[in-house]
């Protein structure tokens, strides 16, 4: 009976998940068609149009088609009246991949993660297919396949993310339980993959808020080309809204763009154009006011802006570095090259997928070439983290210093305060093995490999 409560949870979840999306865009979209068309107008082309922009926001791309006669109304250039929309807004899909993650970690809760995340996933697909074919515009077509294949993958990926991580951490008496006695069974080994994946979290949580940032500086300094390009676009209250709520959507989009331009290689707004610390290379770009952020010159000396994603790199190894002395493992070289390596290819793996949302079309002609370039943006993010991390890693670490940190460690377990109690802090110190806090003469001509990684020795834990 709890599994199949789980299930039916877990199936909800994945329903409200999909419904909220598509109401976020369902109800501004009504708000807006009542004001430019009245309350009499036809309501039908609404849910194809929420449909369609629901599947795009999954990073499903469509191909506009405009027909003659308004090619032929409004002066368009025939070749410019057929292209693909492929530059995704990453809000719905972020936010699809958290709810996701939230309704794993509930069934993993719950006891039945693989249960919940099969049940979830199915349900989604489902909402996916109806919405495939309930939900096409003749002006904007959407591969049939990857509309049901993308937004199913993404709640899939969310759901299994987020369960297993629970499971890992606090068990579920199965496969992730088997998973994780043999990968403990690896000895210095086995504090390995679970390092990886937190270095990696701390680097990617400290770049999008290095990115985030970035944009609010930019917004400060360069606002009022943004507002110069509204008022230049000339639209009413209705179509304000429309480009705010737009750019709104966008703006996870942007944070990837800012840190491409950290990391160096930059990215482009359409064909033959530039935008790096290196320089900025424009021709003319699309009147959309958000682009009134784009640099109109840059200097050589901004490429110190690189050392942003070492500076998170060395953040997660010192992070890493200090749990593996608090608990006194993974004391050998090669696991700790290991971390670094896999925090790195890790974190890569991250930012090229995001590089790859990113980037894609935006209009035809030159237009279709837009965002970072995938394979710069992940070697210079890869090799910088790496950089960084390696350097907290791999350096050693005095004796005394390891010395001080097991004291601290001695006196928590011992439910005491260094800080309170000096005497006890003393005797803990005093309890150590003497080359660890009063290093002899003899001890200090030894080589580092003798100490151990940190430079101490192997000291046991008192009780």
């Amino acid at each position: 009976m709890q599994r199949l409560l789980v299930a039916i949870l877990a199936a909800v979840d994945a329903a409200i998940a999909a419904a909220v999306g598509l109401v976020v865009l369902l109800a501004p979209l009504t708000m807006l068609w009542t004001l430019a068309f009245g309350v009499t107008a036809e309501w039908g082309a609404l849910w194809p149009v929420t449909g369609t922009l629901w599947q795009f926001g999954h990073g499903v791309p469509i191909d506009i088609a405009i027909p003659d006669a308004v090619v032929a109304a409004v002066g368009i250039a025939p070749e410019a009246a057929n292209f693909t929309l492929s530059l995704t807004p990453l809000a719905f899909f972020i936010f699809t991949l958290l709810f996701a993650a939230r309704s794993g970690t509930r069934a993993a809760r719950s006891g039945a993660w693989m249960l919940g995340v099969i049940s979830g996933a199915v349900a989604f697909t489902l909402v996916a297919v109806a919405v495939a074919y309930t939900a096409q515009a003749d002006i904007a077509q959407v591969p049939f396949g990857l509309a049901i294949l993308l937004p199913s993958s993404v709640y899939l990926v969310g759901a299994l993310c987020g369960a297993i991580r629970y499971a890992w951490r606090e068990g579920d008496n199965g496969l992730i339980d088997r998973v994780h006695d043999v990968v403990d069974s690896w000895g210095d080994w086995g504090v390995v993959p679970a390092e990886i994946v937190r270095g990696a979290t701390v680097v990617v949580v400290g770049l999008t808020g290095v990115a985030g940032l970035v944009v609010a500086l930019t917004v400060a300094l360069r606002g009022g080309e943004v507002v110069a390009l509204f008022e230049a676009a000339r639209v009413d209250a209705t179509g304000v809204t429309v480009l705010t709520l737009g750019h709104l959507a966008y703006l996870p989009t942007l944070l990837v763009w800012a840190l491409a331009w950290i990391a160096g290689p930059g990215f482009s707004v359409g064909a033959g154009t530039a935008v790096s610390p290196a320089g900025t290379q424009l021709g003319v770009v699309p009147g959309i006011p958000i682009f009134g952020l784009l640099p109109e010159n840059s200097s050589i000396w901004m490429l110190i802006v690189v050392l942003l994603p070492v500076a998170a790199g060395a953040f997660a190894g010192w992070m890493v570095r200090s749990k593996l002395v608090w608990e006194d493992v993974a004391r050998g070289l090669a696991p700790r090259v290991a971390i670094a390596a896999g925090i790195a290819l890790l974190t890569a793996g991250v930012i090229a997928l995001a590089a790859v949302l990113a980037s894609g079309s935006i209009g035809p002609g030159r237009l279709a070439d837009t965002g970072p370039h995938v394979g710069w943006m992940t070697l210079a993010i890869g090799l910088e983290v790496l950089i960084g991390a390696g350097i907290m890693l791999l350096a050693p670490r005095h004796r005394d210093e390891l010395a001080e940190e097991r004291t601290d460690r001695w006196a928590t377990e011992m439910g005491t305060s260094v800080a309170t109690d000096a005497d006890t802090a003393a005797d803990a110190s005093s309890a150590w093995p003497a080359q660890a806090t009063e290093p002899t003469d003899e001890t200090e001509t030894q080589p580092l490999s003798e100490h151990g990684f940190f430079g101490g020795g192997s000291t046991p834990t008192p009780r």
